[in-house]
């Protein structure tokens, strides 16, 4: 079995939540309790930061990965999902883990994966936990999957948890009210850890300080606090509040390292440099200027439209695609009317017809014409488009990952 096959066989064999939606979904953390104990525990090898929330979790955990390798840290970060290569989740220090180690531990481990039935973010978790164990990382930034309580990444104990914010998405897993979904997130707060809290509203504020309180964990709001407004790497409006909450990370994390005040200032203008993130309000070029972002929720959309119509263009162009799970009646009324739209479906099994999604947009006054794929979508909007003009490219990770 070559890199290629053992990959093939980690994305089409076992269920995987980006594919193929509620089934890959588990509702306890047993798989995953199983095979930390058949990896021998590798995550009590290493420190951690354990990161939740709604949007920015990616944007955060990479933000917090820089400015500890400013500070010359050995770093690991575990993200999801990947935009190009499956490698991108698994990084120390901004360098993907080889495709060899990739290789060799799925050829070690296939029995027992096939036996327990494990997902693939149960799969891909264990190997994060390995590579970082063995690597001998100073601080490894693990990202959640989806939720909280029953991800697989909450079987760390981290040195301090932070939970960005709370919006609606993927109720049908997590609750459909702000409460539910809050108490989700929540429950990657343990017994006596700290947790940040990025963002609050009226509704999720009381959940966050009852589970905190039932923990004996002390909270911080970061958006209660002041604090420097350091040029970032990063370009969207929304990472105003993801600095706010690295920020308070650095402000309340208690433990042997140095961080110095420069540290978390380069960190958060480096984040790119250091992590090589995408698709957050990436400029792909100029003249016609092209923006993509991988903002595909209600909450997260409605920040990146605002600020989308602060730019400056004689002509407004979006490619448009989304997966089949998505409540459109809830991201449709934030996109403009003004514009030219170019319907596609990206190359995924979740991926929405883009007729449907015409019809769909129709009745929002969103018009425009249907691709048989995001490229030529795209190439549409360049040929359609004048040096004065911005098309923008979103709506789905995966058409943003067919784009850069």
């Amino acid at each position: 079995m070559t890199y290629k096959e053992s990959i093939n066989w980690l994305f089409s064999q076992l269920p995987m939540f980006q594919n193929i939606g509620a089934s890959a979904y588990k509702e306890d953390l047993t798989n995953i309790l199983l095979l930390t104990k058949h990896l021998h525990n590798p995550e009590i090898n290493f420190k951690s930061i354990h990161v939740a929330g709604t949007n920015g979790k990616g944007s955060t955990s990479s933000m917090i990965a820089s400015v500890f390798m400013e500070a010359g840290y050995k770093v690991g970060l575990y993200t999801s999902p990947h935009l190009k290569d499956f490698r991108e989740r698994i990084t120390i220090n901004g360098k993907k883990i080889s495709k060899n180690y990739v290789h060799q531990f799925i050829l070690n481990h296939k029995s027992f994966f096939e036996k327990t039935e494990l997902s693939f973010f149960e799969m891909t978790v264990g190997l994060a936990y390995q590579y970082f164990s063995e690597k001998k990382v100073d601080i490894a930034i693990i990202e959640v999957g989806m939720g909280g309580r029953l991800d697989a990444t909450n079987s760390i104990t981290p040195l301090l948890s932070v939970i960005t914010n709370i919006g609606k998405d993927h109720t049908q897993f997590l609750g459909d009210t702000l409460e539910k979904i809050a108490f989700e997130k929540a429950g990657i707060i343990k017994k006596n850890i700290p947790v940040i809290i990025g963002e609050y509203t009226s509704e999720t504020k009381p959940v966050f300080l009852e589970v905190a309180r039932k923990n004996n964990s002390e909270i911080y709001f970061a958006q209660e606090e002041t604090h420097p407004n350091y040029p970032c790497g990063l370009m969207g409006d929304y990472q105003m509040k993801n600095k706010k909450t690295v920020i308070e990370v650095f402000r309340n994390l208690k433990s042997n390292f140095k961080i110095s005040e420069e540290n978390i200032k380069n960190g958060i203008a480096n984040v790119v440099l250091n992590t090589h993130l995408q698709g957050r309000w990436q400029i792909l070029q100029e003249n016609p200027k092209v923006i993509c972002d991988t903002a595909h929720n209600a909450h997260g959309l409605e920040i990146v439209m605002k600020q989308l119509k602060k730019e400056s263009y004689k002509k407004l162009h979006i490619v448009l695609g989304v997966v089949n799970d998505k409540d459109l009646d809830t991201i449709l009324p934030l996109f403009p009317k003004n514009a030219n739209y170019y319907f596609c479906k990206p190359k995924n099994q979740r991926g929405l017809n883009s007729s449907t999604l015409q019809e769909k947009a129709k009745t929002y006054q969103l018009i425009g014409n249907t691709y048989t794929s995001v490229s030529k979508a795209y190439k549409a909007a360049l040929e359609k488009s004048s040096d004065e003009d911005v098309i923008f490219i979103g709506g789905s990770n995966f058409v943003v990952s067919e784009i850069i």
